[in-house]
Formats: structure tokens, C-alpha cells, sequence
């Protein structure tokens, strides 16, 4: 099967918003995006993301959806893939690291990305053996934490 990868536009935002509602799915995730939020999100005032997404027989059968990351640490920029996507069909034939390169050129070109960090729930073996096959390290000196909406209004003194 042939596959076609390029930066998402404005007007692919449903079928962007499909396939993330896929993978939400699958990871028995809650999915409350609509179309109309990553149009905001993504092509607003200030576009907040960027994403890859692989075409085949006029459908999406991959996406990667990434946004810029700066590591104080390693003194330059980055990209954080917070959704890596394939179709069941077009598993096993190399999309996965093909939307992964194509997100660091897009990443390097857009923000001057010289790395690419992301996260892999527990529960998910197989992406974790194919981000080990990758190259991946685990960051395990580093535990995720999320202030959510609620919290972040209050943090922020509002009601």
C-alpha cells in the first residue's frame, strides 16, 4: 500500500480528530476533542501544535500530533509527540518510524527540534518494545505530573 506523509492543514481537521479518536479508543482513553478545537488549537491565533498524518486510498491511516519542547537541560529545542497513531492495516510496514522522522524534520525545520521526547503508558507493551527498537530510553529518574483544569484555575487564584 502506498502512503503518502504531510503536515496536517486546517481542512484535515476531521479526519485528524478521527484517527486521535481512534487511538483514544484503544487506549480506552476518554477522547472530548472535536474538530473545532484542533482548528482552534492548531491553525488560531496561537497554534498550540503541529501533526503528520499518512495518507493511503484517501484516508489517514497514521498521525503523529507534536508540539515544540525547550530542555534547559540539553540547552536547545525539542518536539514532544503526545500522539503516535497507525492503522491496524498498515501496521508492521514501517509507518511508525516514518512518521516519527518526518516529525523531527518537520520539528527541526519549524522550531530548530534536535530531539524528540514522548510517553508510553505502562500497559502498552508493543509501543514499548517498538520505541526500544527505535533508539528510546526510559526517563526514569522523571515522574509524570499533571495540574488539570480545575486545580490550574485555582492555582492561578481564580474562581
Amino acid at each position: 500500500m502506498e502512503m503518502t506523509l504531510r503536515v496536517a492543514k486546517a481542512g484535515d481537521a476531521e479526519a485528524l480528530n478521527d484517527a486521535l479518536r481512534q487511538l483514544s479508543e484503544t487506549l480506552g482513553d476518554d477522547h472530548r476533542a472535536t474538530a473545532d478545537d484542533l482548528r482552534r488549537l492548531g491553525w488560531g491565533e496561537n497554534p498550540a501544535f503541529r501533526a503528520m498524518l499518512a495518507w493511503a486510498d484517501g484516508a489517514v491511516v497514521g498521525v503523529s500530533f507534536y508540539s515544540p519542547y525547550v530542555s534547559t537541560m540539553r540547552g536547545m529545542a525539542g518536539v514532544y509527540v503526545s500522539d503516535l497513531w497507525t492503522a491496524e492495516v498498515v501496521r508492521g510496514q514501517g509507518l511508525g518510524p516514518r512518521l516519527l522522522a518526518e516529525t523531527l524534520r518537520d520539528a527541526e525545520a519549524v522550531w530548530g527540534a534536535r530531539f524528540l521526547k514522548l510517553d508510553v503508558y505502562h500497559t502498552n507493551p508493543d509501543a514499548r518494545r517498538f520505541y526500544d527498537r527505535l533508539g528510546f530510553r526510559p526517563a526514569d529518574d522523571l515522574t509524570k505530573m499533571i495540574l488539570e483544569e480545575a486545580e490550574s484555575t485555582a492555582l492561578k487564584g481564580e474562581t
